[in-house]
């Protein structure tokens, strides 16, 4: 059991994100409160800079960049979490085991089971941990511009079976070797509901089965027990001996569901980075969209 109020072991990363429509800025409630030592992971800014698409994968050498500025080293355990308790840590969770380090966690609960556990909170951000957190993410435009970055202290190893492409997800749609589940709301997947981001139809690709994040875990909200994990999924009618890929509205909520099956034993359950948000966005012809619940 590692104590975060007292383990210098470990480096903690506040990885707050929430959605657009719900006009709360992290980097400002990361400077009101946050987990004593912790620095902050921008999740919209150490990301893909050659997209549109909202908070995509970064390329190796600017997340190695942008983590090295954090002054993270691949000896280092990560402990990773959030301000809802289950929303956004696991993304961060996902990206770094993509890049090849599992010694990666998110902190069950997050900042709210953190506040009701009554343990102490930082108020005030260092300039050394500001310093850092802006450094990463300047990093990364850095290496996208092709200019020199900081030296670099750690090494990625990129997993590619963790990651899927579109290009993936649509010649699945046609083999059906992994089963296809949706993080989102049954609203939206169903297509009844509206998309949080302007411009973006619902529904959801072919063949996909949802199972809505929110019920990987209680009112705390702590991750549920395998049992109860194993239950959701398979009442949802999705089996846990075959092959499982996991998508949502961009790629942050479906790492929830990766976890969740990480702790049933699926370790190598990948994501589909671009998610509904890429999908949606291509030709219906060529990328069909499903308004229907799935069969």
């Amino acid at each position: 059991m590692i104590d975060l109020r007292t383990s210098k072991i470990v480096m903690v990363l506040d990885a707050s994100w929430y959605m657009p429509v719900e006009n709360r800025d992290p980097w400002e409630e990361y400077q009101v409160a946050h987990i004593p030592g912790a620095l902050f992971f921008d999740i919209d800014g150490i990301v893909d800079r050659t997209t549109d698409l909202p908070h995509m994968l970064p390329s190796e050498e600017a997340f190695a960049a942008a983590v090295s500025a954090l002054h993270i080293k691949n000896q280092d355990k990560v402990i990773v979490y959030d301000g809802k308790g289950f929303f956004s840590a696991p993304r961060v969770w996902w990206m770094f085991r993509v890049f090849g380090h599992n010694k990666v966690w998110v902190l069950d609960g997050g900042l709210p089971q953190w506040r009701a556990s009554g343990f102490d909170l930082g108020s005030a951000s260092p300039d050394d941990a500001v310093l850092k957190s802006k450094t990463a993410t300047k990093a990364v435009e850095r290496v996208y511009n092709g200019e020199q970055t900081n030296t670099i202290t750690f090494k990625t190893e990129f997993q590619p079976h963790l990651f899927w492409t579109l290009e993936k997800v649509s010649h699945n749609v046609a083999a059906k070797n992994y089963q296809q589940v949706d993080a989102r709301s049954k609203g939206r997947f169903d297509g009844v509901a509206p998309e949080p981001r302007e411009g973006v139809r619902s529904g959801h690709i072919p063949g996909s089965k949802c199972v809505p994040f929110p019920e990987m875990f209680d009112g705390a909200p702590r991750l549920l027990s395998a049992d109860e994990l194993r239950q959701k999924f398979q009442q949802a009618g999705i089996s846990l001996d075959h092959p499982i890929v996991v998508s949502c509205g961009s790629g942050v909520t479906a790492c929830i569901l990766a976890l969740g099956l990480y702790r049933i034993g699926k370790h190598d359950v990948p994501v589909y980075d671009g998610s509904w948000t890429e999908w949606e966005a291509q030709s219906d012809s060529d990328y069909p969209k499903a308004t229907t619940t799935a069969s």
